[in-house]
């Protein structure tokens, strides 16, 4: 589930596994950017991470 949104007047995403998260997770513009310039290497991460699961 995906929440669009402001804080201090500037734009951020809100990621929630569901209605009742808790721990939503939020980002604005410049973490959004950096997060798609990595995005091969959090993919990499996770895949890494399930293995070992």
């Amino acid at each position: 589930m995906v929440e669009r949104g402001e804080f201090k007047g500037k734009p951020v995403l809100t990621i929630k596994r569901d209605e009742n998260d808790q721990y939503p997770f939020s980002f604005g513009l410049s973490k959004a950017r950096l997060i798609l310039e990595n995005l091969e290497e959090i993919k990499k991460f996770v895949e890494e991470q399930q293995a070992k699961q």
